[in-house]
């Protein structure tokens, strides 16, 4: 079986490329050979079947080799700079202050990993509330349907480039 894989263009800032690049390098290089190590010492404990460590280890090694493909594609797909946000209308990398629901929030709009380890909630572009903000200018009205069906009501109040 085969899988279509469309990769969009992410917008990344200069330092979440290069944070995104060293991990990359870390888990293809290091990484993989500390758990080529935890697996060959587990290996050596005996029986596999029951072998507790050994299962870790692979599951662990599962986990890196997802990571690293993910970390792939979206650094072939990155777009480095700065935001192209202007002001005037929610892009990528746009921080959005708005009205949702009657609720102020404020956040990203992109890619988790834009953010790093700021605490601003992000929303991609692909979501029902990024879908419906993206190309709206301050002041702008519009709304989502939520999964329960509900409409919800959207009004942006601000918009500024995201500065990581």
């Amino acid at each position: 079986m085969t899988e279509d894989v469309t990769q969009e263009e992410t917008w990344l800032t200069q330092e979440a490329f290069d944070r995104l690049s060293q991990e990359l390098e870390h888990l293809s290089g290091p990484g993989r050979a500390e758990i080529a190590e935890k697996i060959e010492a587990a290996r050596d404990e005996g029986d596999l079947k029951e072998n507790g460590g050994y299962h870790a280890a692979r599951e662990e090694q599962g986990k890196q080799e997802a990571r690293i493909r993910q970390l792939e594609l979206l650094l072939q797909s990155a777009k480095v700079g700065s935001s192209d946000s202007d002001g005037k209308t929610v892009s990528p990398g746009s921080v959005v202050t708005a009205k949702v629901a009657g609720n102020d929030m404020r956040f990203l709009l992109g890619s988790r990993e834009i953010a790093g380890d700021s605490d601003i909630d992000v929303f991609s572009e692909k979501s029902p509330l990024g879908a419906a903000v993206l190309g709206v200018a301050v002041g702008g009205k519009t709304s989502y349907e939520a999964p329960n069906g509900k409409e919800i009501k959207v009004e942006v109040k601000g918009i500024e480039p995201f500065s990581g």
